[in-house]
């Protein structure tokens, strides 16, 4: 039996006025599934943290957390490693051998148990979460969704008491992403390890659980059940409502005296009850985007490998993105969209086939040329990016000046505060770049590349770690951006955000595109790789895509 208790608990970062976590009060008892949600910054990693010590940041704490009645802080590492099993956002944070097999084992290695012990955990871990096909691979070759099995198959081959999971799946594809949440529920409902998981993805997490407590400026703002959590968000009117998930969403903007759906499944029954005049729904216009005749990326006949003994990651790929498109790529993980955002960016160079910009082939253009207000590329991993001290400096070095005195740097200071109140980070211009949380620093590295006023964006999966709210106001400034004439190129898993903001949609298979289009006719074709609003609705709007779109219909045939 296990149980959580945390009783009026806070936290101060070093030299900070304000505490980031603030009266914390939670029970977790035995066999409990909980999600906490929040905002961008709200406090959910720091107090994920808090429940694994050895993992904790520095600072100063008040109040305690007690597991099964002891105090959290006096548990022995060795305790800590058997009890508390933790699965990092970044896969490979988290891998710390190269095979397979010896990943499963080193955490009861490092525990020191016998090797029929190990012999028989691995086993029973690499057939219960499926390893067995990849057991003898280098990690190295596995997917984004594999090496997060892997962790979470390490992790439970020492059976911990708790499972804590900080957003698993932003790195993962919707189907890889969906794939592993139904692995934590079985976890849960097999084994009665208690799940504790934040996660901005809510769309298959909230249905899963038994309590969501909901985070906003570093207190909990709200807890329960997942229907009563929807009803009090929607009543207070927080933002944090645009986070529920979809029939959640769809029920608020409908009437109805049923009760609220929470999966697809019910809101398809809920839906097809709500309207009771299928034969008159009226279907969505299509919106074709604005062509230019002028095409800002073209790719001709490209393939790649990374080693010539290896096999291909691009195919011959043909793309042709037009000046002003905002351009989607979407596609399980290990695909090759990151590789071909690569290939435009010319950190890679096809062995074949033709790359260009604006007519001009990008071998051609000198590097000052190439990302000097052509090409603003956005990586995977925003830390990569990020050099100084404060997100004031790196604000100030992306402008290529330096903070040498008052009367130089008044015109740039100007720039950056502009530029950090529309991403929302004026308020971290002292703080470390990785003393923020993962959305914070998505936000201060694309707030880096739009200072250079780039012609181009590549995006690589730009919204991973942003909550809804932030989403929205993102997908409208890139809009905006658009009107000015940019061009966009985003590698995302962010169904529901591309199907919102893209003008074009293309899947990425094996290396190449095989299917682009609008959209609304790109999404409302596919079974699996759409919206959760279409899969709901498809039985009676034809391509409704988004929840606007859903109430919109519901509303025009009423």
């Amino acid at each position: 039996m296990a149980e959580i208790k945390v009783s009026n608990f806070e936290f101060y970062y070093p030299e900070a006025t304000n505490p980031a976590l603030k009266n914390i009060n939670m029970s977790v008892e035995d066999g409990d599934f909980v999600v906490i949600c929040g905002k961008s910054g709200s406090g959910k990693t720091s107090l994920l943290r808090q429940f694994k010590p050895v993992l904790a940041p520095f600072g100063k704490t008040a109040g305690e957390i007690r597991i099964n009645g002891k105090l959290i802080s006096t548990l022995s590492q060795r305790e800590q490693s058997e009890k508390i099993g933790y699965v990092l956002q970044n896969p490979d944070n988290q891998i710390v051998t190269d095979k397979v097999w010896h990943e499963l084992a080193f955490g009861l290695e490092s525990l020191g148990y016998d090797s029929s012990t190990i012999r028989l955990r691995v086993a029973e871990m690499a057939s219960y979460f499926g390893i067995q096909r990849w057991f003898n691979k280098s990690v190295n070759e596995l997917s984004g969704g594999q090496k997060q099995l892997l962790n979470l198959a390490s992790i439970m081959a020492m059976h911990p008491e708790v499972l804590i999971l900080d957003e698993p799946t932003s790195q993962l594809d919707p189907i890889a992403a969906s794939d592993f949440i139904e692995t934590i529920r079985k976890i849960n409902r097999d084994l009665g390890t208690i799940i504790i998981m934040t996660e901005h993805r809510l769309e298959d997490v909230i249905p899963a659980a038994d309590k969501v407590f909901v985070m906003d400026q570093g207190c909990i703002i709200a807890n329960g059940p997942p229907t009563e959590i929807g009803q009090k968000l929607k009543s207070d009117q927080h933002e944090m409502f645009l986070s529920m998930p979809t029939p959640m969403q769809i029920y608020a903007g409908v009437e109805s005296v049923l009760p609220c759906p929470l999966t697809v499944r019910e809101g398809r029954k809920w839906i097809s009850k709500v309207v009771d005049r299928p034969d008159q729904i009226e279907i969505i216009a299509e919106k074709e985007p604005n062509k230019e005749t002028e095409i800002a990326i073209e790719m001709k006949d490209v393939w790649f490998r990374y080693e010539r003994t290896e096999p291909d990651v691009v195919k011959d790929l043909n793309l042709k993105v037009e000046k002003g498109i905002f351009y989607c790529i979407v596609g399980g993980n290990g695909t090759g969209k990151t590789t071909t955002i690569s290939l435009i960016s010319r950190l890679n160079k096809p062995y074949r086939g033709k790359v260009s910009i604006f007519n001009k082939a990008v071998q051609k253009y000198s590097g000052t040329e190439l990302f000097d207000e052509c090409l603003g590329v956005l990586p995977q991993n925003p830390q990569s990016l990020f050099i100084g001290k404060t997100v004031e400096y790196e604000l100030l070095e992306a402008l290529g000046k330096k903070k040498k005195n008052k009367t130089e740097a008044t015109e740039p200071l100007e720039v950056i505060n502009k530029m950090a109140a529309v991403l929302e980070i004026d308020h971290l211009m002292k703080q470390h770049p990785y003393d923020l949380s993962g959305g914070e620093q998505q936000r201060l590295a694309l707030a880096k590349i739009m200072l250079l006023k780039p012609r181009i964006l590549l995006l690589d999966e730009p919204t991973k770690g942003l909550d809804n709210h932030f989403k929205q106001d993102f997908g409208n400034m890139l809009k905006r951006l658009q009107q000015h004439g940019m061009t966009i190129l985003m590698v995302s898993h962010d169904i529901e955000f591309c199907a919102q903001f893209g003008d074009r949609c293309g899947l990425f298979f094996e290396g190449s595109i095989v299917s682009s289009n609008t959209p609304r006719a790109f999404f409302s074709g596919n079974s699996f790789y759409t919206t959760a609003a279409n899969r709901m609705t498809r039985h009676l709007f034809n391509n409704a895509i988004t929840v606007k779109d859903v109430i919109q219909c519901y509303q025009m045939n009423r």
